[in-house]
């Protein structure tokens, strides 16, 4: 039996993340572009005139389930940029979003919105809402372990046994001299 190595443990979590990642982010699309569509038609009767057609979409019907796709979509990138607790709690802000825009296509199935109502789109609406409440729950529950951003994004030590430290960082190099401006010193004096 063998051990797994932390190279594969590494693949595995950055699999994962990239899984949870693209759960979060196609459940809270696939909602907002299903409740972007028609989900009622009333059509009123003029007399000898043709009918009035006055389509509504589900954002029109239920405004809040658009703006919280849109939240669930921004959650799905910032997964990306958390680590540790904040990406685990943040995993269970997406689950409750999730489930929040499953409730308003659940709803959108059962009610009685006028006119003649299309059940496909709240249906939509209701899978994108689970997808992203899965990949909401898979990211509270995994997302602790799994890997952060490159180490490029992090600042990091120096180490300060260089031979040349006693010159300017800009003398030493563009490296140095923007290293020297993360640490809040002036590039132009040792």
């Amino acid at each position: 039996m063998s051990v797994p190595t932390t190279t594969s443990r590494a693949t595995r979590g950055r699999r994962e993340l990239t899984y949870a990642v693209l759960l979060c982010l196609a459940g809270a699309g696939l909602a907002l572009w299903a409740v972007t569509r028609s989900w009622s038609v009333e059509v009123t009767a003029r007399g000898s005139l043709p009918p009035v057609r006055h389509a509504r979409t589900g954002a029109d019907l239920l405004p809040w389930v658009s703006a919280l796709a849109l939240v669930g979509l921004a959650g799905g990138g910032a997964v990306l940029a958390t680590r540790g607790r904040v990406r685990r709690l943040l995993g269970g802000l997406l689950t409750l979003v999730g489930l929040a825009v499953a409730a308003g296509g659940g709803y959108g199935m059962t009610a009685a919105l006028g006119g003649g109502v299309g059940r496909q789109w709240p249906a939509l609406v209701l899978v994108g809402g689970l997808i992203a409440a899965v990949g909401g729950a898979f990211t509270a529950l995994r997302g602790g372990a799994w890997p952060a951003m490159g180490a490029r994004y992090e600042r990091q030590a120096r180490p300060s046994g260089r031979a040349d430290a006693g010159r300017p960082a800009v003398e030493r190099g563009t490296r140095d001299a923007w290293e020297a401006l993360d640490r809040g010193e002036d590039p132009t004096v040792s």
